[in-house]
């Protein structure tokens, strides 16, 4: 028994870390009555069926107490850091698009990099970039297998944390060492890729506007290249 407490200590010894205040102090007790437990049995001049039964419950009691700590630990995980990102900020627009399609690329790449995680934007379109917002890469992008994917299925790919992704190099002339990104189709002929600052960033709220943000894009350039776009009728809202 004092052998089994004694490693249910030293396992949780590397948890204490990473705990957020609560669970730390519901370790501590846990280690305490261990702790007590252990003093109390090596103290005793004799062994008696009534301290076996006291220890075995005050053991109990005290592996509760660390389980519940580390369940606790894992339901309110800590917010992931922020990571440090190369690129200069910028705001790159396509010359040839018009005033309309402009403003509304505008609008919608602003309130994303101010109402969200995003450090940086891009709007692929047909072979070419319309748009390239926030920190800015120097590489030219190409879209490649996870983008492909996302046009394949047309529903957005969000990858939450790009390291466990191999082909997460498709997005390094976007801008290197992107921790998420988020990658939204725009019908069959392009993409808005948006990446942030840190790992698990983006909301299911922040991939549902993306998502209605890209339909409303992708109609916009569809019109635009039929030449049936009318700026004169359209209300794009203003940054």
């Amino acid at each position: 028994m004092l052998l089994f407490q004694q490693e249910c200590i030293d396992l949780t010894a590397h948890e204490l870390q990473n705990m957020l205040r609560s669970s730390q102090w519901c370790l501590l007790a846990g280690v305490l009555v261990l702790g007590l437990s252990i003093l109390n049995a090596s103290t005793a001049e004799t062994i008696t069926p009534s301290l076996e039964r006291a220890d075995v419950l005050a053991g109990m009691a005290g592996v509760g107490l660390m389980l519940v700590s580390i369940l606790w630990t894992r339901a309110s995980p800590r917010s992931p850091e922020a990571v440090e990102l190369d690129g200069e900020q910028g705001f790159v627009l396509s010359s040839s698009l018009t005033d309309a399609v402009r403003a509304e690329m505008a609008w919608g790449s602003h309130q994303f990099l101010t109402a969200t995680s995003a450090a940086t934007i891009l709007v692929f379109w047909k072979g070419s970039v319309l748009l390239r917002r926030g920190l800015l890469g120097t590489g030219d992008f190409e879209p490649g297998q996870i983008c492909r994917r996302a046009l394949q299925k047309q529903e957005l790919v969000s990858l939450v944390k790009t390291a466990l992704y191999p082909g997460k190099v498709e997005f390094d002339p976007v801008l290197p060492g992107l921790p998420s990104v988020m990658v939204q189709p725009l019908g069959e002929s392009g993409w808005v890729v948006i990446g942030g600052w840190s790992e698990r960033c983006f909301s299911r709220s922040d991939e549902r506007w993306l998502t209605g943000w890209a339909e409303r894009l992708k109609t916009t350039l569809e019109l635009e290249n039929a030449g049936v776009f009318d700026p004169d009728h359209s209300s794009f809202p203003q940054s």
